[in-house]
């Protein structure tokens, strides 16, 4: 049980970009394999069963609380996340908007 919890906790900050540790977008890789993530990460229809609300970027230099831009090499991440179809075995759960401003993570 707190195992789970400190793994919960571990993939928010992790993904969430809310510790200012550089000054970019959280770099995020899809992997197609659940054993090298970091997180796995569902992606739900709503904003109220999600952890984090995220805005996806197309810019690297966006520094917010949410969102993410997405790498072509793992290398350069900061975080390797799996998008699984199940809810019950993710890490995380997302709800993808539209507008940046709404970019938030709730642990």
């Amino acid at each position: 049980m707190m195992n789970s919890f400190l793994l919960r906790l571990l993939s928010f900050l992790l993904l969430s970009s809310c510790i200012p540790t550089t000054a970019s977008a959280a770099q995020i890789f899809i992997t197609n394999y659940p054993s090298e993530a970091n997180a796995k990460v569902f992606v739900t229809k709503y904003p109220s069963e999600a952890n984090c609300i995220v805005y996806d970027t197309q810019y690297s230099s966006d520094n917010e609380p949410g969102v993410w831009f997405y790498t072509k090499y793992k290398s350069d991440a900061r975080a390797v996340i799996y998008y699984t179809q199940y809810k019950s075995e993710a890490d995380l759960i997302v709800y993808f908007t539209k507008y940046k401003s709404d970019a938030r993570c709730r642990y």
